[in-house]
């Protein structure tokens, strides 16, 4: 990474822990996508941190109390590196910078690991997203657990992709248990490819973001890359692969099983689901559940929890999730994700 504009304390006015920097940019070409449209990114970092941003040319004063204009500082050190990377910046990437570096934060982005696919560069947007990034690169079996909107299966298929890609892997296996249809699906109209795309369609999109449409067919077509339900896993052995099961809270104990042990040599394996969105029928324990119960603490096994702080799609998903976690703790719903605990609550 290029290096970050070095900072140069002008004044300190006012109280002890009011503080002004100086942020003196290099490239004035980067700084309309660093300030944003109409300055609306400095006015997103005003805002979150409660500072004062003053634009002059590609001289930045940062003025507030000490803290909030530190990691203001690191935020804007932060995006101007990713920048002068050649990747983009927008609102998301904002926050996601706010996020890493600020209360609660990893405290610096710079360490922070970056997935590299055909169409797109991936940094992660919270801590908990650099922590499971790290998992996946350090153990072969690796649990993502926790709330829609995450990204747990998009970090885990854009690491699969990273790794076909570079050559570390041979195929790519994609799987989720088609719990709608009871799995079932030669009750479905259409092919095989046809009966299974409904369910697969997220992995579909995922894969969309990574790869050029054609590659996308192509690899397809090759087996490079396979999208299957969890039933055509059973009796197999995957070896050389990057295997990701979605949805996994929709298995039972006895697929999680059969699942987990298809793992061969060579392979890496990412178990992604989320404990409160438990679709199995009344009495049914969930087989992530079990496995986590099993497993957690195993060598060379990561569990990472993601919660309602790590959503990164629209705010309001974020707003949406905490409500409804605050309702099931009322109705005393909550105990069902306890360990030991079932996976259905009472009504």
């Amino acid at each position: 990474m290029s290096a970050p504009p070095t900072p140069a304390p002008i004044a300190a006015d006012g109280a002890d822990d009011a503080t002004t920097v100086r942020l003196e940019f290099d490239d004035n070409a980067l700084l309309i996508q660093l300030f944003g449209s109409h300055h609306a990114h400095l006015a997103r970092i005003e805002q979150a941190l409660d500072v004062s941003l003053n634009a002059r040319g590609n001289v930045l004063t940062v003025a507030g109390d000490a803290g909030g204009v530190n990691v203001a500082r690191a935020v804007l050190d932060s995006l101007y590196g990713r920048l002068k990377d050649g990747m983009d910046v927008d609102r998301d990437d904002v926050d996601a910078a706010l996020r890493m570096t600020g209360p609660g934060g990893a405290g610096s982005v710079e360490d922070n690991p970056v997935i590299r696919t055909r169409k797109r560069h991936i940094s992660p947007r919270s801590p908990v997203q650099a922590a499971y990034i790290r998992a996946i690169d350090e153990a072969e079996l690796v649990f993502g657990l926790g709330p829609a909107g995450t990204g747990k299966t998009y970090l885990a298929v854009a690491k699969a992709v990273e790794e076909l890609i570079n050559g570390e892997v041979d195929r790519i296996i994609l799987s989720r248990p088609a719990v709608e249809a009871g799995e079932q699906l030669g009750f479905l109209p259409g092919d095989m490819r046809e009966k299974v795309d409904p369910y697969m369609r997220p992995i579909y999109d995922a894969l969309h973001d990574m790869l050029p449409t054609q590659q996308v067919a192509k690899r397809l077509e090759s087996g490079e890359i396979e999208v299957a339900p969890l039933a055509f896993m059973r009796g197999r052995t995957l070896a050389n692969a990057f295997v990701i099961l979605d949805e996994a809270q929709n298995t039972s104990a006895v697929q999680m099983k059969m699942f987990l042990t298809r793992l061969g040599e060579n392979s890496r394996m990412v178990v992604t689901g989320d404990l409160s969105q438990v679709d199995l029928p009344r009495g049914t324990r969930s087989g992530l559940r079990d496995a986590v119960d099993i497993l957690e603490g195993s060598e060379n096994i990561a569990v990472v929890r993601f919660t309602e702080r790590d959503v990164v799609r629209h705010p309001l998903v974020t707003r949406i999730v905490r409500a409804y976690e605050a309702v099931e703790k009322r109705r005393g719903t909550g105990a069902r994700y306890k360990k030991g605990g079932g996976d259905k609550p009472d009504t």
